[in-house]
């Protein structure tokens, strides 16, 4: 007859509440959202992969393009690109690299490497001109060497989990499609309502 939602306030303090369907977006904590919930998530083959993104500044003003500049994508993702932001700056990023830990702590040693990758369609461009600006891991559900695996989008009835929708390995272009996901979330709970 529906979920018992048990979870902690800011302040610790725990609360539970009685919902009808529960939609589980927890981007990086969705497989134990799915665990918790008794899905078997290795018999779905729901095994994320952590795979984090540092991004640079560039710190002092070069002759930039006025515009997003995407290399060819690879395994991994779409490369470090050159992406502007609304105060005119400009930043370099992400790479791809799978992680064991998360961690948002940008490796400065990788500045040369960001130079050397972005100096093919922005010349001059070195590792001096660059400063650590963040970094994010996406929860990619194929690991380093494995074919792509699209997001996974799913009403979990057939899982032991009825009027649960799953949303897991939801990475980058997530947020790109995050509008058509919402949709399609809706068309599923709308279809158990």
């Amino acid at each position: 007859d529906g979920w018992l939602v048990e979870t902690r306030a800011a302040d610790g303090e725990p609360f539970a509440w009685a919902v009808p369907l529960v939609v589980n977006a927890a981007g990086l904590g969705a497989v134990e959202v799915a665990r918790a919930a008794g899905i078997d998530v290795a018999a779905a083959g729901w095994q994320l992969h952590p795979c984090k993104g540092d991004y640079f500044t560039v710190a002092r003003r070069r002759a930039m393009p006025g515009c997003l500049v995407y290399p060819v994508p690879g395994a991994a993702g779409l490369g470090i690109h050159v992406t502007c932001d609304v105060g005119g700056g400009y930043r370099l990023g992400p790479d791809a690299e799978y992680v064991s830990e998360v961690s948002y702590a940008v490796d400065e040693g990788k500045a040369a490497r960001f130079a050397a990758s972005v100096a093919r369609f922005v010349p001059g461009v070195v590792a001096a001109d660059l400063n650590p600006d963040f970094a994010g891991v996406r929860p990619k559900l194929h690991g380093p060497g494995e074919g792509f695996r699209d997001f996974v989008v799913e009403e979990s009835g057939a899982r032991g989990a009825p009027g649960m929708v799953n949303l897991v390995g939801i990475e980058s272009p997530g947020l790109t499609a995050a509008l058509a996901l919402g949709r399609e979330v809706a068309a599923l709970l709308a279809a158990l309502a």
